[in-house]
């Protein structure tokens, strides 16, 4: 259950951020539903890969290069998704930094620990 809030969740925040960012595009709720799948897909397979090769980058720059990591992500989510539009890196930045934000403070809020 609390997997299909968290999905429902990221729908959402995609589907808004995509109103107030100018640099990311959102077709229609279909394709937010389908970023959030992508990423949460993403995430579980592709970032620990990715966090284990640049280790060394990731420590020398005190784990800053992680954003740069989420932001190679929704890029790539970008790709595989055609009714998701990012139109630079630095848009893909500010969307991560910004969906990480608000999906930790929702996720405190709706998902219960118990």
């Amino acid at each position: 259950m609390n997997l299909l809030i968290k999905l429902l969740i990221s729908t959402i925040i995609v589907f808004v951020l995509s109103y107030f960012l100018p640099g990311v595009h959102v077709t229609n709720l279909t394709g937010a539903l389908m970023v959030a799948v992508v990423l949460g897909l993403l995430n579980t397979f592709l970032k620990p890969i990715l966090i284990l090769l640049t280790i060394p980058v990731t420590f020398f720059t005190l784990g800053l290069f992680l954003l740069v990591i989420n932001a190679i992500i929704i890029l790539i989510c970008d790709y595989f998704i055609a009714e998701f539009y990012v139109d630079g890196f630095i848009s893909a930045l500010l969307f991560s930094i910004l969906l990480s934000i608000i999906q930790s403070i929702l996720n405190k809020i709706f998902i219960s620990e118990s």
